[in-house]
């Protein structure tokens, strides 16, 4: 699957409240020339605001982005592609299929066994880390997370597999 062809993408004007809340988090970023040959990141969250943020985040670290708001959104593209992305985003709470069993999705697939994987996600247990640990996630990152922390990991985990 071609990463211009969208299955379901967030309509990625501001959704309502973000300019104020994240004006000054936006505002500390300045323009960067994106590359021509932009690695690929799956995003699979269904909350439309850090959705939102995540996809800024990855414009401006210079990442194509392919969102998917749910559980069966992601599973469909995941199937679906030809290639595996740069690195996932994965929400373990979605509807239709949660992140532990997209997970176990992506590392079934031999071309897909080395992608890193970050869990994002309100749950902090320590069971739940370790599930997702032991099932093959890269990171584990509790919400609400700090910005430049996540760009950090993401920067780092995309340099291990170049």
């Amino acid at each position: 699957m071609d990463s211009s062809q969208n299955i379901s993408l967030y309509p990625f004007n501001p959704p309502a409240g973000v300019t104020k809340r994240f004006s000054r988090f936006v505002m500390s970023f300045a323009a960067t020339d994106q590359p021509s040959d932009q690695p690929l990141v799956l995003c699979v969250e269904d909350d439309s605001d850090l959705a939102y943020l995540l996809q800024f985040i990855l414009d401006r670290e210079g990442f194509a982005v392919q969102q998917a708001a749910d559980g069966q959104i992601a599973r469909r593209w995941i199937e679906a592609a030809s290639a595996p992305p740069a690195l996932i985003l994965l929400d373990v709470m979605l509807p239709h299929a949660d992140g532990y069993e997209l997970l176990d999705l992506i590392r079934a697939r031999p071309d897909w066994a080395q992608v890193p994987v970050i869990m994002l996600t309100a749950r902090s247990r320590e069971r739940d880390v370790v599930r997702a640990l032991d099932a093959g996630a890269s990171e584990y990152i509790v919400k609400p997370f700090k910005p430049d922390e996540l760009r950090s990991r993401i920067k780092r985990l995309v340099k291990k597999t170049k």
